[in-house]
């Protein structure tokens, strides 16, 4: 099979310099074949690019920097192809020969322009990849952009995921075309200077607020409920939250609370900021609330965060999440609640955060947000399935199955209400963990997966601050993580107290 990349030479970049793709393992060749440009760009965008690239990027490269066009070596064969992907604004030749014609489209829209159009207008554009011939839409995205610096940034984030998007539809696999939430198309409101000039005096904003703050600074929720809970009210509301008191300079997040022989932990990620790596630590909890100190019980050479934790087979397990090391590994408990033992490894050579498992229907299955290294780390689905939590584990016949930034990555346990099975997500669409969603799945099977997002959960008056992206629950004890202003030195928290709110109280209006 031969790839042909139909593209523009004014709109010539560096994500376009490639001679190979990879579907589904395989390198599959790729040729580009150039076009005449029909839509100009707007003025003055590679001089913007550049800037960025010195100021926000630091002078490191990337997908959206210019590609310098050199006839002799970049023209594709012609005739040649068995798959074309057009990225340009022209129609179709009818007498193409290849057997696949694919057109990314943009908020509905052909073109790079149309890429640029919906950021500018203050969001990354739905992605579709549609079928040339018949019209039909084979697969639909919708990109996180966490990781995207500036207007450059946005760019090569979106077309990232649009190759992602490419190569699982060429793997052969079925494809999931999920129904999602589209922006309303906008006018180009911003001028792209006007952009760029944004984005930099919001970066200008975050280097002082690195400067004299932690951040992220995470703090955990607490509350017994003997009432409705979350699931239940689909809100918020009820007994008011505690929060877990931390040093100030480490923060709590991703909590997960179990009962395990008599005694109830909420186990959470434990970051030392002036370190930068989380480790895996527990407090215990009572009656009237947290009983004793925080205890670390797993530590790893690498980041650990997000200890997902399963009973099987009359043992204790837990999953932190290792995915900078590329593999998911199953740690059992030898000594409750503080020591434990890497036991296997589930699955290896991937990016794969927030590891959550379920049984359903005689299986396992195992979600996380899937990275294939580019782009985002939220906006990617992937699903396996074993008959034992040991496995072996079997990819979902449509992996990635879901390209989402508002619903894909997971947001803690699985919850089965009156037999129906539903899953927290996070919602990173202003941002990363800035939102939770409730989302009940329609259908799981090895070849299927269909959900829906019920409700939506923000930080506000019954939860003050700026991100909320876990939620999980044991008996009477419901647990929640939020952000907040954490000053980086006591003259700062004494100027600003109320940014801080102690432990057992509900949090301040000021986070």
């Amino acid at each position: 099979m031969i790839i042909e990349f139909r593209c523009e030479r004014d709109h010539a970049r560096q994500w376009m310099r490639r001679e190979t793709l990879s579907v589904d393992g395989s390198d599959v060749p790729v040729q580009i074949a150039w076009t005449t440009t029909s839509e100009a760009q707007p003025a003055g965008l590679d001089a913007l690019f550049e800037l960025e690239r010195v100021v926000l990027r630091r002078g490191k490269a990337g997908g959206a920097d210019r590609l310098k066009y050199v006839p002799d070596q970049m023209q594709a064969r012609a005739g040649t192809a068995d798959v074309i992907v057009d990225f340009t604004t022209a129609p179709r030749d009818p007498g193409c020969s290849a057997r696949l014609y694919l057109r990314p489209l943009f908020n509905g829209a052909a073109g790079e322009n149309a890429a640029l159009a919906a950021v500018l207008a203050g969001d990354l554009p739905v992605v579709e990849i549609v079928n040339d011939i018949d019209g039909a839409v084979l697969d639909r995205g919708h990109p996180s952009s966490e990781i995207a610096a500036g207007l450059s940034g946005a760019l090569d984030t979106v077309m990232a995921r649009t190759l992602t998007m490419v190569a699982a539809i060429l793997s052969g696999r079925p494809r999931i075309v999920p129904q999602l939430s589209r922006p309303v198309g906008a006018a180009n409101r911003r001028r792209p200077a006007g952009y760029v000039l944004r984005g930099l005096a919001a970066s200008i904003a975050k280097e002082i607020y690195r400067l004299c703050c932690y951040a992220p600074h995470w703090h955990i929720g607490w509350r017994f409920n003997d009432n409705a809970d979350v699931w239940q009210t689909g809100d918020l509301s009820g007994p008011g939250w505690h929060v877990l008191a931390d040093p100030g300079n480490h923060f709590y997040a991703d909590p997960f609370p179990i009962t395990w022989r008599g005694r109830t932990f909420v186990f959470f990620e434990d970051l030392d900021h002036r370190v930068g790596k989380g480790i895996i630590s527990a407090i215990e909890f009572g009656d009237a609330g947290p009983i004793g100190n925080v205890v670390p019980v797993l530590e790893e050479p690498w980041h650990l965060s997000y200890p997902f934790l399963i009973e099987d087979d009359g043992e204790l397990w837990m999953i932190p999440e290792s995915s900078l090391r590329g593999d998911v590994a199953l740690y059992k408990c030898v000594r409750f609640p503080d020591k434990w033992e890497r036991h296997a490894t589930l699955l290896s050579g991937l990016e794969l955060a927030d590891a959550t498992i379920t049984r359903h229907n005689g299986l396992y299955y195992l979600f996380g947000a899937w990275r294939d290294g580019t782009a985002g780390y939220s906006d990617s689905l992937a699903i396996y399935y074993a008959e034992h939590l040991l496995g072996p584990w079997r990819p979902h016949a449509s992996n990635p199955v879901l390209i989402d930034r508002a619903s894909a990555r997971p947001a803690g346990n699985f919850v089965n209400i009156n037999d129906r099975l539903w899953r927290p997500v996070q919602n990173c669409t202003d941002g990363y963990g800035a939102a939770l969603g409730l989302a009940e799945v329609i259908e799981l099977s090895p070849t299927a997966f269909r959900q829906i997002v019920r409700h939506s959960l923000k930080p506000g008056p019954l939860w003050p601050g700026r991100k909320l992206h876990t939620l999980n629950r044991c008996g009477r004890l419901e647990v929640i993580d939020g952000s907040r202003v954490q000053p980086k030195t006591s003259a700062f928290t004494r100027r600003l107290p109320s940014a801080i709110p102690p432990a057992r109280t509900r949090p301040s209006a000021a986070c």
